[in-house]
């Protein structure tokens, strides 16, 4: 099965979980926000492994951008608010006006800024809903390494923070669930 871009928005559409939980992030109508990583991710790799039931997710990465407020108290606040409306979902809120700290990167201009500097390609890609309710997608990357379920690093991971690169994709062991996988370390 090859997957476009058009696909994954329909997957998501599809997917009556997905919709509920970009919806309810919706309603906190925060500034730049985007749903992503594994929660669009582990949607994909299911579907092209054919598997009946959802892999379970370790959180669900709801991301913004809103330079006024760059507490992680605030961040908590989110996630209560959303654990509020839906308390099985493990719920995970970052602000990208301060992430870039994390990695000792300059810093970030937008959400989707935040993505691109996300650590592998198949994490950087997200989703959200318009005005109008239509789901949204982004790929810094192209959706190429995550369809054909190659683990790649993205550009600001290949030198200085390849390392970091490779621990991470040692430790999320995505082949083990994923068998059709390929970790490129």
């Amino acid at each position: 099965m090859k997957l476009n871009e058009e696909d994954i928005i329909r997957l998501v559409e599809q997917d009556d979980w997905m919709m509920n939980v970009l919806e309810t992030v919706q309603m906190l109508k925060l500034s730049d926000w985007w749903i992503c990583a594994g929660f669009l991710r582990s949607k994909i790799w299911d579907t092209l492994h054919d598997f009946a039931e959802r892999t379970p997710l370790t959180d669900v990465d709801v991301i913004y951008f809103d330079s006024s407020t760059v507490s992680e108290k605030a961040e908590k606040i989110l996630e209560e608010n959303l654990s509020i409306r839906m308390p099985h979902v493990p719920w995970s809120v970052k602000n990208q006006a301060r992430m870039h700290v994390i990695n000792g990167l300059s810093p970030y201009i937008s959400a989707e800024d935040g993505i691109a500097h996300f650590p592998e390609t198949v994490t950087a890609i997200g989703v959200k809903l318009n005005d109008n309710k239509q789901v949204v997608l982004t790929a810094p990357y192209g959706i190429e390494d995550v369809v054909q379920m190659v683990v790649n690093p993205t550009p600001y991971f290949k030198c200085e923070l390849y390392e970091k690169y490779q621990e991470r994709v040692k430790k999320k062991n995505w082949s083990q669930t994923w068998n059709k996988v390929k970790n490129n370390i």
